[in-house]
């Protein structure tokens, strides 16, 4: 056996001199035992909890009997198709498979099937007909009820009728799993273990559910697309702990799905026992002759030190998975995790990120949600911050400094990204300055999204002014301290609302910016989020007001081409979006102009005339005076 490893294979179990393991957990990415890892989490805290648990890494899903390399276990199969939905793992938003995997040992794609959940539970039914199942994890936390799925343009019943499983535990696990063992290990059948919040199960009696609501069908959101819009805004509202109803949405033949009300967030003391558990901190050696697990090297030398994101972003499904509430880890026990990375023998002295799925998050947005919980209709950020909103980097600016000062860190950044608009409400600028001054490699990556109001209102993200007051300060800051960094902004092509006119509105942006980015993420619409809603639906689930929404591909390809408008890859695609939208002004030899005209034709919008340029002057003038003499030159010569 692997040193400190759970089990893998029967000589594993052996060797720890375990005859049946209680549970055996099956997982569609290679074996990371690390925190980062939501597999590694799981195991751990049910082997503190005193459960032996072995791993079943990337079965064959095509052989019954990769399902059975350590036996059954006494009380039941866990099952998670990985860190991320296998779908978005395998495929791009153009459809086409990825070439490569993250997740797999040396990187390899195909290690596991599509919606690999759904697959993995099916190939131990086969086996074991009666022996509980039990699924968690991103892609069932997020397909946990009917939910739309892009990659097969359906709306697919809740996973948990699909798998066949007996058990869904959805959002951050550690309490929920928990408690089902303890259930099972008392001899309670998993069929009652019906009381478990961060739930989902499956039953015909509604005798014993109080204080739901009752969704609309499986049947009525499928064939009405408004209905589901509501039935999604009705799940999105009821996602907090404190607040949530239960719900149930019917299916034929009697069955009812019941998803209990969220778990309760893990306290500091609870994150920080979490945290401190044995981990190995790398992947399972068996993988090295392979190469390893390329995922590791994103997150071997980063610290998780916060959960949860009130920031309320539209296409984001955080609110689903790990909630609006901010959940942290104390410094003391960020502080020994970090001692373990420095004593590690690849530390290099950079300690990549301190953060979670917003860094700068280090408590709850207001008092009244520690006992109340979030605003179930209100964002705290968007559109305006709240008058409630507290805000105060003092903590998380305390911490960074404990970490800047420890033996052998030569530097701590901060990668895993901060809310901008959240940063300017603090008075106290500070922590803004330290973080320009020290925490930065050169370039700090923001997600602004999109320029266009229009657009960044149905993003859930505030005014394009506000970015333009930070990139302000930011400029600002680096000159006063005497350095040249820049921000390098996450833009997003296609959303929902996004018309080829808002396109060309950040195609201009970004010519006056003097910028293109390298990297363009077209929308993609991933399982229970606000903006995959709106683009199945074609409605706003908030306010159920129509949707514009760009889904031809050709349309989507040239929305794209326009952000990157200088990639010559890109030039028709771009003249057919600007001549679509009657800009020929954009289409010359002009300085606002973002391409050259075909054929030497172009538009001089001052005159409002086409004009066609000499290219044999142009080239004789280049040699003259350079290229924009020459231009300046044509213009006068041969307007019409």
């Amino acid at each position: 056996m692997a040193d400190g490893f759970l089990p893998v294979s029967k000589s594993d179990m052996d060797e720890q001199g375990i005859k049946q393991l209680d549970f055996v957990y099956i997982i569609g990415d290679a074996y990371v035992d690390h925190p980062s890892f939501g597999h590694a989490i799981i195991s751990r805290v049910l082997e503190a909890h005193g459960y032996s648990v072995g791993i079943i890494s990337q079965p064959d899903w095509k052989n019954d009997e990769s399902i059975n390399v350590l036996g059954e276990p006494r009380l039941a199969f866990i099952v998670m198709g990985g860190n991320m939905d296998s779908m978005v793992n395998h495929y791009s938003v153009s459809k086409k498979r990825r070439e490569t995997d993250a997740f797999s040992p040396g990187g390899v794609m195909g290690k596991r099937p599509d919606y690999a959940t759904v697959v993995y539970c099916n190939l131990i039914r086969r086996t074991y007909k009666n022996k509980p199942i039990v699924v968690g994890g991103i892609e069932a936390s997020l397909r946990r009820l009917a939910h739309y799925d892009y990659w097969s343009n359906k709306v697919k019943r809740s996973l948990l009728l699909d798998a066949g499983a007996d058990l869904l535990l959805y959002g951050m696990g550690e309490h929920s799993i928990v408690e089902m063992a303890d259930g099972l290990n008392s001899g309670i059948d998993i069929k009652d273990l019906t009381f478990i919040k961060g739930s989902v199960y499956k039953t015909k009696d509604l005798s014993s559910v109080y204080d739901y609501i009752m969704l609309p069908s499986y049947d009525d959101i499928k064939s009405d697309k408004k209905t589901f819009a509501e039935s999604f805004y009705t799940q999105y509202v009821n996602t907090d702990c404190y607040t949530a109803k239960t719900l149930v949405e019917p299916y034929p033949n009697g069955v009812y799905v019941v998803q209990n009300t969220p778990s309760l967030p893990l306290s500091t003391n609870e994150m920080d026992f979490v945290y401190s558990l044995p981990y190995m901190r790398n992947y399972h050696p068996s993988y090295e002759e392979a190469g390893g697990v390329p995922a590791i090297k994103e997150i071997k030398f980063s610290l998780t030190s916060n959960r949860g994101c009130f920031g309320g972003c539209s296409f984001c499904a955080l609110t689903f998975h790990q909630g609006r509430m901010i959940q942290v880890r104390s410094h003391e026990s960020i502080i020994e995790e970090a001692k373990k990375i420095t004593a590690d023998k690849d530390f290099k002295g950079y300690i990549h990120d301190v953060g979670g799925p917003t860094a700068n998050f280090r408590h709850t947005s207001c008092e009244k949600q520690k006992t109340k919980g979030v605003c179930p209709n209100k964002q705290c950020l968007f559109p305006k911050p709240c008058k409630n909103l507290y805000v105060d980097h003092s903590d998380y600016l305390e911490l960074l400094r404990k970490l800047r000062s420890l033996p052998n860190v030569k530097k701590v950044f901060i990668r895993s990204g901060i809310r901008f608009d959240y940063l300017l409400e603090d008075k106290d600028d500070t922590f803004f300055k330290e973080m320009v001054q020290y925490h930065i490699s050169g370039q700090l990556k923001v997600a602004p999204e999109h320029v266009s109001d229009n657009v960044l209102s149905l993003l859930g993200k505030p005014s394009n002014n506000v970015y333009e007051r930070f990139i302000k300060k930011y400029k600002k800051l680096n000159e006063s301290l005497g350095l040249k960094q820049f921000v390098v902004p996450y833009l997003m092509s296609s959303h929902p609302g996004s018309t080829m006119k808002d396109a060309i509105i950040l195609a201009e942006y970004l010519r006056d910016l003097g910028y293109m980015p390298e990297q363009v993420q077209d929308f993609y619409p991933t399982p229970s989020t606000i903006s995959t809603c709106m683009y199945y639906t074609g409605y706003d689930p908030r306010t159920m007001e129509k949707v514009y929404v760009p889904v031809n591909p050709h349309e989507k390809a040239m929305q794209r081409a326009l952000i990157q408008y200088r990639n010559p890859k890109n030039y028709d695609l771009v003249y057919e979006a600007l001549m679509s939208e009657g800009r020929q002004d954009l289409i010359g030899y002009g300085p606002k102009c973002l391409i050259r005209p075909k054929n030497g034709r172009g538009y001089n919008i001052a005159t409002n005339k086409n004009i066609k340029h000499d290219s044999k002057n142009i080239k004789h003038d280049n040699k003259k005076s350079g290229k924009k003499k020459a231009i300046r030159n044509i213009h006068k010569k041969k307007e019409n």
